[in-house]
């Protein structure tokens, strides 16, 4: 039998009742009837008993009346949860971030309250007022990606009963990217390599000797300026065949930990930058505003210089300032910044024949598909190889298939 008592000292007017009565598991439970209305408490009492016996002969299923309750949570007190998971799979604290801040934002917009307010009508005309704002595909996709994660993660934990975004479709991020990077072209980093060295001017606390094994670095290993910045004196192998650089899980994008391998030119400055560098870290870069800056300045002197190397009112000087050669943005509005040097250590590895599972290892790509997509048209004669040993394939038709004149004797 269920028990209705105050808490708060008898006499109180102001005391609400609670009840005391056992679940449909034979455990006491204790709960607030939310009423100062003793007749009130006992039909509330009464219900509660009804519910547990009706759980306990089957007649309610247990555990679609605990995805219920869960669907009617409020949709912060899951997303308390979600951050939880994901900061304890080790993801980013800037993705976990805008993951949570990206869900917040469609929940407001839409008016999602409780997790069963969730509907695929209102995200997709969440969407749909974002392209009206003008925000890109890409951006679009980072939102929708969020919710989805986050109904399909409820539905897999059986806070919903089903994940109403399944029908959901996110757009293409590459379909209208707004900023798009170019790789570095070989004759462009010998520029910036020389003329950078040549100026030998400080830029930013940081050395022109410095600066060009920077960037060195960054094309030779393809570490983004984070991980580039996070580099310490034990990260460095350069006594070993081959040398190479190793980074921590910490600050990888993947959370795996990387070795890039590096030439041995590049591990001999290193090393001589490395045992003249006193302090732990070993490139002093500038804060993360100032890193693209940085570089758009080395490549602006090297433009410079390479034009005041043709003579003046000459067709070589037209014909050079004509050019996109070292622009910060070329002609088809690819730019040039930090992460460009990244973009140009994978580049350069397609354009040499590395074969794309090579290349998808050195960048680190999760799927074989990022790196066709990004460095695809760069892998020389790959079409051409293929058809060419199609005859040796097929084998020779003359000698495998009988003359007709045989066939008929």
């Amino acid at each position: 039998m269920a028990t209705v008592f105050k808490r708060g000292g008898r006499g109180k007017r102001t005391a609400r009742y609670y009840i005391a009565y056992f679940d449909h598991t034979g455990k006491r439970q204790v709960r607030s009837a939310r009423t100062t209305d003793k007749a009130t408490a006992d039909r509330i009492a009464a219900k509660l008993e009804t519910d547990a016996a009706l759980r306990r002969d089957g007649v309610i299923d247990v555990q679609l009346d605990s995805i219920c309750q869960q669907a009617k949570r409020t949709i912060e007190s899951h997303l308390e949860d979600f951050q939880a998971k994901m900061v304890s799979e080790d993801r980013a604290a800037r993705h976990v971030h805008s993951t949570i801040n990206n869900i917040r934002a469609i929940a407001g917009s839409e008016d999602f309250v409780v997790a069963s307010d969730i509907t695929a009508d209102g995200v997709v005309r969440y969407a749909g007022k974002l392209r009206q704002r003008g925000r890109s595909a890409r951006t679009v996709h980072a939102y929708l990606t969020a919710i989805k994660g986050f109904c399909r993660w409820l539905a897999m934990h059986h806070k919903l009963p089903r994940d109403p975004l399944v029908s959901v479709k996110k757009p293409n991020p590459n379909a209208d990217r707004r900023r798009e990077r170019r790789m570095l072209l070989h004759e462009e980093w010998n520029q910036l390599h020389a003329t950078t060295l040549k100026l030998n001017a400080e830029r930013y606390g940081i050395s022109a000797t410095e600066r060009v094994l920077l960037y060195a670095t960054a094309i030779q290993t393809g570490l983004r300026s984070a991980e580039l910045r996070s580099l310490t004196r034990g990260r460095f192998f350069l006594d070993v065949t081959p040398p190479y650089i190793t980074c921590k899980a910490g600050v990888t994008k993947n959370r795996e930990d990387a070795r890039q391998y590096i030439q041995s030119e590049l591990a001999r400055r290193l090393k001589q930058h490395v045992g003249a560098n006193g302090v732990r870290n070993v490139f002093h870069m500038p804060d993360n505003s100032d890193v693209a800056p940085m570089l758009r300045a080395d490549l602006a002197d090297a433009r410079k210089a390479w034009l005041d190397d043709a003579r003046k009112a000459s067709k070589e000087r037209t014909r050079r300032e004509e050019s996109d050669f070292l622009l910060e943005a070329n002609f088809e509005g690819e730019v040039l910044d930090f992460h460009a040097l990244r973009h140009t250590c994978g580049a350069w590895l397609a354009m040499t024949g590395a074969h794309p599972k090579t290349v998808q290892t050195v960048m680190r790509h999760s799927s074989i598909t990022l790196t066709m997509d990004t460095y695809g048209h760069l892998f020389p004669g790959q079409e051409a190889d293929a058809i060419s040993k199609l005859p040796e394939m097929l084998g020779d038709p003359s000698k495998s298939m009988p003359s007709v004149t045989s066939a008929r004797m």
